[in-house]
């Protein structure tokens, strides 16, 4: 497994991350003995980095890490996780609940301290209180030893912009920006570096958007992204690969993202992307694909307030 150093910090991450929102039943019932698989799966694959949220599950994947985690030498692996959004509607970055939402991480992962701690999808929050108090509260968490490093996650790229010229942040977490779809986070690279801001990727697939899988009823693909995104995944089928193995190859194959985050609950799938990360990519197939799919280049849509979107 390859490791890249996440700028800004002391840490090296595996190019392939460990997403646990999945093992959270956050997009399907799962078997709680396959979820727990798929973790021991990544690594033993030699996955390094694990990242959850206190969202996901409202703290099932942090409990069922908490079943993994204590085995595993401490300085074996790196773990993130997030705080501020506990329910799909439930938003609360205040001082008080940063320090009791890391007390409760740790209780449920049962260990001493976070590698990284995100404030969780912040599009949906005045960008004022981060800055001003939520940020200042998890500098406090680092000081008296529970966290390592911050940062900030969510979907919109204007509002890491925004973040980036406004405070100081240790990394931030982007997902489906970079992509066979869409690569706007490149535009980020330059800053972060500048700032000495490390940048981890998530979501290759897009939100099943490029695989054969079905959409799930709540992904906000337009009509005509869908059908250029089925003629893309057919082409690949045609050619006699899969469009997420693709997807997959390319995310990771950028060396400014120090690891590419993606999570499933089944152990066969983990231990596919495992296998597929080893093998070459084909330039032939993925310069076909991305003419494919350039009628719905960079297509992002709103998410959280309209004033934190590049996109109204």
């Amino acid at each position: 497994m390859q490791l890249r150093p996440l700028a800004g910090t002391d840490i090296e991450l595996s190019v392939l991350g460990f997403g646990a929102s999945s093992i959270g039943q956050e997009f399907r019932q799962v078997d709680l003995n396959d979820a727990l698989r798929s973790v021991r799966v990544a690594l033993d694959g030699g996955v390094n980095y694990i990242d959850t949220a206190a969202y996901y599950g409202r703290g099932m994947s942090e409990l069922l890490l908490g079943r993994i985690l204590p085995e595993l030498p401490r300085e074996s692996y790196f773990v993130s996780t997030k705080l501020g959004r506990y329910a799909p509607q439930h938003f609360d970055f205040s001082a008080r609940r940063v320090e009791e939402s890391i007390d409760i991480s740790l209780e449920r992962m049962r260990i001493d301290y976070v590698d990284i701690v995100f404030c969780h999808d912040i599009e949906f929050v005045d960008l004022d209180q981060i800055v001003d108090e939520t940020l200042p509260a998890l500098r406090r968490q680092v000081a008296a030893g529970k966290v390592r490093y911050i940062g900030v996650s969510g979907y919109p790229i204007k509002m890491f912009r925004q973040i980036l010229q406004r405070t100081e942040i240790d990394v931030i977490l982007t997902y489906n920006h970079y992509t066979l779809q869409n690569d706007m986070a490149l535009d980020l690279l330059p800053l972060c570096q500048e700032k000495h801001v490390g940048v981890i990727n998530a979501a290759p697939f897009s939100a099943r958007l490029l695989s054969d899988s079905p959409l799930p009823p709540w992904h906000k693909a337009t009509p005509e992204v869908r059908e250029v995104a089925k003629a893309a995944a057919e082409h690949c089928r045609n050619r006699g690969s899969d469009i997420a193995k693709l997807a997959l190859q390319y995310s990771i194959a950028h060396p400014g993202f120090a690891s590419c985050v993606t999570g499933s609950a089944n152990p066969q799938r983990v231990s596919e992307w495992l296998s597929w990360i080893d093998e070459p990519l084909d330039q032939r197939l993925l310069d076909e694909v991305l003419q494919i799919l350039q009628p719905i280049h960079n297509w992002v849509y709103c998410e959280g307030r309209p004033e934190n979107n590049d996109v109204a």
